[in-house]
């Protein structure tokens, strides 16, 4: 399995590289997880369905499927701060199925993965890569020179095809690898 983080601030394009990745990924044939935080409480149940039902009567998980797709939810008994290990953890290792599998992580700006910085100076938010030792490239469009000097890989963010052909061209660097201390 490969992980690859998506940071950058709120607004910058992180969402909409992701899109391009995901869909450049399948074209080369790989099998494309995501991560994405959520910074506000969610619910992808609507009241009325038996799962939302099942999950309102005090079950700890639901796990709803059919032949096309399995959606499992779980209720914390008191609030679960994850990390993104504990998330990586959950999803299961599709590469077994013969195919490349990527996990693409979004909304996890401190997290100890090889990360893309997506940047725009229009957006004049401050840059992280040079404060954070995961960024491996940053992504912003052509025309924007980054506010500091560095040595990373300047990616097109309007490319995300190009963006991925990056990400394959070096699979020990996202090869995952849980942390010892988990």
């Amino acid at each position: 399995m490969n992980v690859v983080g998506l940071c950058g601030a709120s607004g910058s394009g992180k969402t909409t590289l992701g899109e391009g990745l995901i869909r450049a990924l399948r074209a080369q044939g790989c099998r494309v997880s995501v991560i994405k935080h959520a910074h506000k409480r969610f619910d992808i149940d609507r009241p009325g369905k038996d799962s939302f039902r099942h999950r309102e009567a005090g079950a700890f998980e639901v796990l709803v499927a059919n032949n096309h797709r399995l959606a499992l939810m779980r209720e914390f008994e008191v609030e679960a701060d994850l990390t993104v290990h504990q998330l990586i953890a959950e999803l299961s290792d599709l590469g077994a199925f013969g195919a490349e599998h990527w996990v693409i992580v979004e909304g996890f700006k401190h997290a100890d993965l090889p990360k893309v910085e997506v940047w725009r100076a229009a957006h004049g938010a401050p840059a992280a890569y040079p404060n954070d030792p995961f960024v491996v490239a940053v992504a912003r469009p052509l025309a924007d020179a980054v506010p500091h000097p560095t040595g990373l890989p300047l990616l097109d963010l309007d490319d995300p095809a190009s963006v991925a052909d990056f990400l394959r061209s070096d699979p020990q660097r996202y090869g995952y690898r849980a942390p010892e201390h988990r």
